[in-house]
């Protein structure tokens, strides 16, 4: 049996969720909450599999409540259900550790669905913020492309570049550009084999000759 927690402080809305949930004989809404902190509260007292959240809720709004729940009994599923598909919402939703993201506009059938795969570890996402979310990453992997003399280089790896030529160390690089100090050393590494330069100095001359601005 699945356990489920409704958070939505539209008390009709809540009760009619609760009565298309338990259509089917495999989940059990076992409480509705009026928002985040209540289904946090309930989370910590009852055994739950999943919390369906919505996001805009007075005191404690299901972003809050999400984090709440996902760093204190992280075993649990939360599932954003809401009317909001901004970029913000979907972002802010994500990075609070929601395992999916659905709207109100679904139906019966596809709620009961969602709410099942989702206990099951599956990412459950509606059509429209999955797209926006796919847009983002995309826009987010595009690295611009630097050409000097020849060489291409990418956005990361010119600033690293100007990083070495300022004198800082692998592990200022590493914590600058949110890597491994390992990864930033490959990556200097590399730039140097491209190069054909022996050492960070003459990498630090290479860049000083052809980034002026450095």
């Amino acid at each position: 049996m699945i356990r489920v927690i409704i958070a939505d402080d539209q008390k009709l809305l809540s009760e009619s969720l609760k009565t298309i949930i338990e259509n089917d004989p495999d989940i059990s809404v076992i409480d509705c909450v009026e928002n985040g902190q209540q289904a946090f509260e309930r989370c910590k007292e009852q055994d739950v599999d999943l919390v369906l959240m919505d996001i805009r809720m007075p005191e404690c709004d299901g972003i809050t409540g999400t984090k709440l729940i996902k760093e204190n009994c992280p075993h649990i599923k939360v599932l954003i259900l809401t009317t909001f598909e901004d970029d913000k919402s979907i972002y802010d939703a994500l990075k609070s550790g929601a395992d999916g993201y659905i709207l109100k506009d679904i139906t019966p059938e596809e709620l009961i669905q969602a709410v099942k795969n989702t206990v099951k570890g599956f990412g459950i996402f509606s059509k429209n913020p999955y797209s926006s979310l796919v847009n983002n990453i995309n826009a987010e992997t595009k690295e611009e492309v630097t050409v000097v003399k020849d060489f291409e280089f990418k956005e990361r790896d010119v600033e690293i570049m100007k990083m070495v030529a300022k004198g800082m160390t692998n592990k200022d690089i590493a914590q600058r550009v949110c890597l491994s100090v390992g990864r930033v050393k490959n990556i200097i590494s590399e730039i140097l084999s491209k190069l054909d330069l022996a050492d960070r100095n003459q990498l630090a001359s290479y860049v000083h000759k052809n980034f002026p601005s450095t």
